[in-house]
């Protein structure tokens, strides 16, 4: 046998099974990598885990990046990746913190809701930017329990990508549309009882 085919033999061997360090090692790291993250997620707060817009997506990928990271390179210590860690959720939780306080910062690390329909008229040019098909609207219309759209006073995708249909009923207060992305021929109404 040739030492290429011994080579190849013994690589195909650790594919299942390389030694029970290693998988002690594993073992213990993910526990402990486990109850870490758990840790610094409590400690920062739900903001963490709330519903995602792309600024939350990235992160929730780059946790899991960081913890696979953690888990599964022999190279990276176990203090090293939960610096990784809580330096990413600290920079999450500045972020947020700044941005509810900072409206620039707010609509650079979520957006801003856009408005699709409004009293019954779509707006094309919202529906071309956000690339969202009338058809989208109309299946959102129907989520929402209503048979047509004269029943809908507005129809807004919010940062996460969600569809919010308001209802056109007119209750008292502050508009609900009030931050969302308008075109310049539509203002929000605010009714009185």
């Amino acid at each position: 046998m040739s030492a290429e085919a011994a080579s190849q033999e013994d690589k195909v061997e650790h594919i299942f099974f390389d030694n029970w360090q290693a998988l002690g090692r594993t073992g213990l790291i993910s526990v402990l990598a486990y109850v870490s993250l758990i840790a610094l997620l409590r400690l920062f707060g739900k903001r963490t885990l709330s519903k995602m817009n792309a600024f939350d997506f990235v992160v929730t990928v780059a946790l899991g990046s960081i913890l696979a990271t953690i888990l599964l390179n022999k190279d990276v210590t176990l203090a090293q990746g939960v610096l990784a860690l809580a330096l990413l959720i600290g920079m999450q939780f500045i972020v947020t913190w700044t941005s509810l306080r900072i409206r620039w910062v707010r609509k650079l690390a979520t957006g801003e809701p856009t408005l699709l329909l409004y009293q019954g008229r779509f707006l094309s040019d919202a529906l071309r930017w956000t690339r969202v098909t009338e058809d989208e609207v109309r299946a959102a219309v129907r989520g929402a329990g209503m048979a047509t759209l004269g029943e809908v006073k507005a129809v807004v995708l919010e940062t996460d990508g969600s569809f919010s249909v308001v209802r056109g009923d007119e209750g008292s207060g502050e508009s609900g549309l009030i931050g969302v992305r308008l075109p310049s021929d539509v203002t929000p109404t605010t009714s009185k009882n």
